[in-house]
């Protein structure tokens, strides 16, 4: 009887510790972990970006869609800068390169910015913003390289963000 007592009140015991830890998880505020967005290009193509600052494998993961091309991104070819505005979240979407080296060319990258965002565990915010794709310009020939570098093309993006727990 004793034995059935000590078992009731260790469970009871066990169950009182855990709901405390269970409700302020619960209420706890994150920073979101996934975000889907899609707007319109200049041209009126349909761009979707899916990005996850985290995953199962523990590194970052971003796709940018539109009606060309699916380029998935991860680890190392995600960079970010946190700023005043936001984090800007970068990938290379196309290079030219030249023949002597690799790196000459031009390039075009695609920014998502991300506004600071808090959320509860499991649940989504909706959520506008902006990406920007930049076209790099670059030449060997130093003459042609006298001119704008960058050429800039804001494109409006609606989606939401999410705290997921992977």
């Amino acid at each position: 009887m004793q034995t059935r007592n000590l078992i009731a009140s260790f469970t009871l015991g066990i169950t009182l510790a855990a709901i405390p830890v269970l409700q302020s998880h619960a209420s706890q505020e994150n920073t979101p972990d996934l975000y889907s967005f899609t707007g319109y290009n200049s041209t009126g193509e349909k761009i979707s970006i899916n990005y996850s600052t985290t995953s199962f494998i523990g590194k970052p993961s971003f796709q940018y869609k539109d009606q060309k091309q699916t380029l998935n991104f991860a680890g190392d070819e995600i960079r970010t800068v946190e700023t005043e505005i936001g984090t800007l979240v970068t990938v290379t979407i196309k290079k030219t390169v030249t023949i002597q080296k690799t790196e000459d060319g031009d390039y075009t990258t695609f920014s998502l910015l991300i506004p600071r965002i808090k959320i509860g565990i499991g649940e989504e915010v909706k959520v506008v913003t902006n990406g920007i794709t930049t076209f790099n310009r670059f030449s060997t020939i130093p003459q042609l390289n006298q001119q704008q570098k960058q050429i800039y093309t804001i494109i409006n993006l609606k989606g939401t963000a999410q705290f997921v727990l992977f």
